[in-house]
């Protein structure tokens, strides 16, 4: 009785034409119309034939839907593999990026933390220091100026790093000469000079490059500003310069390294001693003297 109440109206329909049909054969054949009972039985079997072919036809149908149903359920699952897997690939390198950003910051941050202790291993300072700036480079910088003994050292662009040379300096027993443009900023340069007792070797001038004239014999120059090598009149500012150094001189572009070809291009003595760093040898061509025949 279950299985008959899940049939539906057609169902029902169907199956009852299909029970008066084989009861009217059974009744032609048991009246002995023969004829008759053959004809139905013939439109029976065309009946069932026909309705096997529906339902052949519908059962194709739904495979062809379910196929289709597979394809699209198997593009969307390739679609949904290659988007995890594209934003898995992104997330991989992503993160990849922030731990070699994070180790690069480290990193930077151990080098500074091991030039800062070798600055105060190198230097006793006689009041509280500013700044550096940057310990990596200053040190650097130190460095020259305690292996190379410069009688002058000219610095264009001072700041908090002028008081850290000026040790150096008076180590290496020369004079320091920094030319700032920035009115405040040399004055608080001169005044920290003067709180460490280094007033003696470092000198603090706000005047243009044109007040370098009485300096001779600059055996380290150090450009921290970017705009006196870079700007219209840089090639002026490069002779003015170098007439200036010593026979035998070190040039450091901290603050302007990409000065150095065109400083390397127009100068003859210079060569490259690093990225920001030159040597200066000058060159002194002697003339023969003729005798005249």
């Amino acid at each position: 009785m279950r299985r008959f109440r899940n049939l539906t109206r057609r169902q029902i329909v169907s199956a009852g034409g299909a029970c008066v049909l084989c009861a009217a054969v059974a009744g032609a054949a048991l009246t002995g119309n023969v004829g008759l009972a053959l004809t139905l039985l013939a439109v029976f079997f065309t009946i069932l034939f026909a309705g096997l072919l529906l339902v052949a036809r519908r059962l194709s149908g739904l495979q062809r839907l379910q196929r289709r149903q597979q394809t699209d359920a198997r593009t969307v699952l390739d679609q949904t593999q290659r988007r995890m897997l594209g934003a898995l690939e992104e997330l991989l390198l992503h993160s990849g990026d922030r731990h070699r950003e994070a180790a690069d910051r480290a990193a930077a941050q151990t080098r500074e933390i091991e030039a800062f202790v070798q600055l105060f291993h190198q230097v006793t300072p006689r009041a509280p220091m500013p700044p550096s700036g940057g310990a990596v480079p200053l040190l650097d910088l130190l460095h020259l100026i305690r292996t190379r003994r410069p009688r002058v050292v000219l610095e264009l662009g001072g700041g908090a790093p002028t008081v850290w040379m000026a040790y150096a300096v008076e180590e290496a027993g020369g004079r320091l000469v920094s030319l700032d443009h920035d009115a405040a900023r040399a004055g608080r340069t001169r005044a920290g000079l003067t709180a460490h007792a280094l007033a003696g070797v470092a000198e603090i001038r706000e005047a243009p490059l044109e007040a370098l004239a009485d300096l001779r014999d600059v055996g380290l120059l150090v450009v921290e500003r970017t705009d006196l090598l870079t700007g219209p009149d840089a090639a002026a500012t490069m002779r003015l310069l170098t007439a200036v150094l010593a026979d035998t001189a070190t040039v450091c572009l901290a603050g302007a390294p990409e000065a150095a070809a065109r400083w390397l291009e127009t100068t003859e003595g210079l060569t490259r001693e690093g990225e920001a760093l030159l040597s200066y040898r000058r060159v002194v061509r002697e003339l023969s003297n003729r005798t005249p025949a």
